[in-house]
């Protein structure tokens, strides 16, 4: 075998790369380049490749994103990216909790403790039940408050897209995944005991904020669906769309009534549920107050958009909220669940002697307040990634500013290389505030958290997980709170005449 040559003298390498660059000089010429015939230009393509892929990561907006949706704003797109990315832990969490995913891993050979094994592999194995059930979800929902706390501490007072920090906000897409990952992966390490507790009155605590922010997000959306609906209206067909709205807002209303019935049948007893009695009693008073309240002449003059469409989606949402306090109840003959309702359960057994009492059978996730709250959290992320309102004070209280569809002249240009790039709507200015937007997800992520876990109240160990009545004051408070604020934008511009409401 022939030894290898020695590295030739820097003398000899300018040598050559003078005559690589004289041999360039000569077979592309100025006319070859601007025809793209030289031998240089057949390595265009390759280098556009890798030009287009180097953007896509670390760019100023995501490449695929802005193919989807070629007709948008650079703000859009980042809100929709980091949605995204809230989007995919919460099916990583969603995975990860599902029944006999556990016992699927320990058949993985040589991935489990105690599972399958490898002759000669009995090292490195994976604690299994540490990254499945309730303990994953925390860590995963854990993980991505870090990450969107980060980035609402770091974009605070973000004033336009000039600022090298909103670089960082619209851009570096492939390096922020890394980010997020590496603080998943770190949070597996945490130790069970006292982080247990904390982080579960962290999500008490964030979970009750951010069910506000999907109710004043519900009344923003409700506000541009009458709005777009009467001005369609105005234009042609009216019987039409107005027998559109009569009927979303019956149906609406039809639902919430029927809840209530139902909540009165099931949730309530003769002489015990206090408290669920009082809550549906007084959810019922209060949805029919903001109903009245939104039709009034004074109201109607003030604010010509307001409606019963508002209202009756609001009543429906606060019906969902009343629910959903209610199952956790701690006291199992005030809270039935879904499947005893459906199935009653077997006819009391004989008189004989009395055996121990069964260990209560694992609580899944999918119980139907928990889907409904999925659904819910899904739409308000995606509506407050894309949400462009003239409602001035939703977007007061969102930080928002108001905004305008692109019109096809302000259609996405498509760069030489062909691919769509997002206009840049935020040189003179953003159009939302970065900061709020990201310590919104993080608020989500606890929520997120609460709703797989069932405001379940983990013990040191996750041995057990119990309802506490804590979980259902705070959200019955949080139903309330979020009536309350409706009732606020409704009768603002009466109370204060001479501030601007428009």
């Amino acid at each position: 075998m022939l030894p290898p040559l020695p590295p030739p003298p820097a003398s000899r390498l300018a040598g050559l790369l003078g005559k690589l660059a004289r041999r360039g000089r000569g077979q592309n010429s100025p006319t070859q380049l601007l025809r793209g015939t030289g031998p240089f230009c057949s390595c265009l393509p390759v280098l556009y490749v890798l030009q287009t892929q180097a953007s896509c990561l670390c760019g100023s907006a995501p490449c695929l994103l802005s193919a989807c949706c070629p007709s948008t704003y650079n703000s859009t797109m980042s809100r929709l990216a980091f949605s995204f990315l809230m989007l995919l832990g919460t099916l990583v969490s969603v995975i990860m909790i599902l029944p006999g995913m556990e016992q699927h891993l320990k058949n993985i050979p040589g991935f489990c403790v105690g599972g399958s094994g490898i002759p000669g592999m009995t090292h490195n194995l994976v604690n299994c039940d540490v990254i499945v059930g309730y303990k994953s979800v925390y860590r995963m929902c854990f993980a991505m408050a870090c990450f969107f706390f980060f980035f609402s501490v770091i974009m605070i007072r973000v004033r336009s897209s000039k600022d090298p920090r909103a670089h960082l906000q619209n851009g570096f897409w492939f390096f922020k995944f890394l980010m997020l990952v590496g603080i998943t992966v770190g949070a597996f390490f945490i130790p069970d005991g006292t982080f247990n507790t904390v982080w579960y009155y962290f999500g008490v605590v964030g979970s009750f904020i951010f069910i506000i922010i999907q109710l004043i997000l519900l009344v923003d959306f409700a506000h541009s669906w009458n709005q777009s609906w009467l001005e369609r209206a105005e234009e042609g067909n009216t019987k039409c769309w107005f027998a559109a709205l009569l009927s979303i807002t019956i149906l609406n209303f039809a639902l919430a009534f029927t809840a209530i019935v139902l909540f009165y049948v099931f949730y309530t007893k003769p002489d015990d549920c206090t408290e669920h009695k009082v809550f549906i009693s007084l959810n019922l008073i209060f949805c029919i107050i903001v109903s009245i309240v939104a039709i009034l002449p004074k109201v109607q003059e003030a604010q010509p958009s307001s409606g019963l469409l508002q209202a009756s989606l609001i009543s429906l949402y606060t019906m969902y909220v009343t629910w959903s306090a209610m199952s956790n109840n701690p006291n199992r003959q005030c809270n039935p669940s879904l499947l005893s309702l459906v199935q009653p359960p077997d006819a009391t057994p004989a008189p004989g002697p009395v055996g121990p009492t069964p260990t209560p059978p694992h609580t899944q996730w999918w119980d139907a307040q928990g889907v409904v709250g999925l659904l819910i959290f899904l739409f308000c992320t995606l509506y407050a990634s894309i949400r462009s309102s003239n409602n001035s004070q939703v977007n007061k209280l969102m930080q928002t500013e108001e905004g305008q569809g692109l019109t096809p002249i302000e259609e996405a240009p498509v760069g030489e290389d062909g691919v769509r790039r997002a206009v840049d709507n935020e040189g003179d200015g953003v159009t939302y505030s970065y900061s709020f937007f990201h310590f919104s997800l993080f608020l989500a992520s606890l929520y997120i958290m609460m709703t797989l876990t069932n405001w379940y109240k983990p013990d040191v160990d996750y041995a057990t997980m119990q309802s506490s009545m804590p979980a259902v004051w705070v959200k019955i408070s949080s139903s309330w709170l979020g009536l309350a604020l409706y009732l606020w934008t409704l009768v603002a511009p009466l109370v204060l005449p001479n501030r601007d409401f428009s």
